[in-house]
This record gives structure tokens, C-alpha cells and sequence, in this order.
């Protein structure tokens, strides 16, 4: 696992032990990241259940402005922080050790990107989507890594779906707000 392009391009990234992360594959990032490439420089990501914390990571090293990483799992945590540590960019980062669920509900921040990989099928989605729309600045977007045949809400409190891509196993799933015009 490494980052693909950007300030840190080709750095090598740690991933926690164990079963509990599944990292995105290198193709998979790389098409989330072509399908941001005109949103990520100067934005604000949410890598919410942040595993390793490569995508964050990935978007700080192509010109976000900050990134969060939020992860209930202290393994994961440690991989995070050793991850913008070695990337040079703790100062662009809050990391906190909590349930994604809890975080989302009690968010004040905005984002123009929120990125989210729970474990696959296990509806993890469905439950933080809704609050997601409260924290997702106007033209921003969600992007959903799930198991390629994992179903999401099309129409979700003030969300809607606006497109879905498949890549190899994984598939990737786009929410706008209702309304927001799409240039995808």
C-alpha cells in the first residue's frame, strides 16, 4: 500500500494488523481520486472508518487542505498517525479514536469530500448516510467503497445517488445533495 501521486507520491504506508481493516486496492483509489481530481485541492476529507488512513492520506498529498481520520480501532489509529507522521502532514490532520456513528451524529465540521469504507455488508452505510448530509458542504460529495453487490438507499435524507462504479470486487457509489448540479 502507497500513495499513489502528489507531495508524498510513492510513500509507503503502514496498515494495521489483523482482519478488522481492509484496505481499498490501488485501483480502486485511483479511480475514487480520478473521479475527484477536480474537487480534492484545497478541500476538506472526511475519511470516515479510516482503516489505515490512506485515503486521507492520498487526498492531504494531491492539495487538500486538512483531513479527517476517525477509526474505533486503536490499531488502526496508530497506523493513521504513524501514516501523516512519515507523510508530513500531522498538521493538516485531526485523528480521533471513536465509533463513526458517534462522531457523524455530533459533527459540526463541513467537508467537501467524505469518504466511507466500513467493513463490507454490514449496513454501516445506510446507518451514517443521513447525517453525512448535515456535514457535507453544498457542492460536496460522498463517496461509498462497498462490496460490489452491496445495494445503498438511492434517496436518502436530503442525498441523493448519483452515480455507481465497479472495480473488480469493490464498488464505489457518488451522493450529492438533492439539487447540486453534477459535473462528473
Amino acid at each position: 500500500m502507497r500513495v499513489i501521486t502528489g507531495s508524498a507520491r510513492g510513500r509507503n504506508l503502514a496498515a494495521p494488523e489483523g482482519l478488522n481493516t481492509r484496505p481499498t486496492s490501488d485501483m480502486t483509489k485511483g479511480a475514487v481520486f480520478s473521479i475527484l481530481q477536480m474537487m480534492i485541492e484545497n478541500s476538506d476529507f472526511l475519511d470516515l472508518f479510516a482503516g489505515s488512513g490512506q485515503m486521507g492520506v492520498e487526498a492531504l498529498s494531491r492539495g487538500a487542505k486538512s483531513a479527517t481520520f476517525i477509526d474505533s480501532d486503536a490499531k488502526a489509529i496508530a497506523a493513521v498517525k504513524a501514516n501523516l507522521k512519515a507523510c508530513g502532514f500531522m498538521e493538516k490532520s485531526r485523528v480521533a479514536m471513536m465509533d463513526s456513528l458517534t462522531y457523524i451524529k455530533n459533527c459540526t465540521a463541513k467537508f467537501d469530500v467524505i469518504f466511507l469504507d466500513p467493513p463490507y455488508n454490514k449496513e454501516l452505510i445506510a446507518a451514517v448516510l443521513p447525517y453525512c448530509a448535515n456535514c457535507l458542504k453544498d457542492e460536496g460529495i460522498i463517496l461509498c467503497e462497498t462490496e460490489k453487490n452491496e445495494n445503498l438507499p438511492e434517496d436518502v435524507a436530503g442525498l441523493e445517488l448519483v452515480k455507481e462504479y465497479r472495480y473488480g470486487k469493490a464498488k464505489v457509489t457518488s451522493f450529492r445533495k438533492k439539487g447540486e448540479e453534477v459535473c462528473e
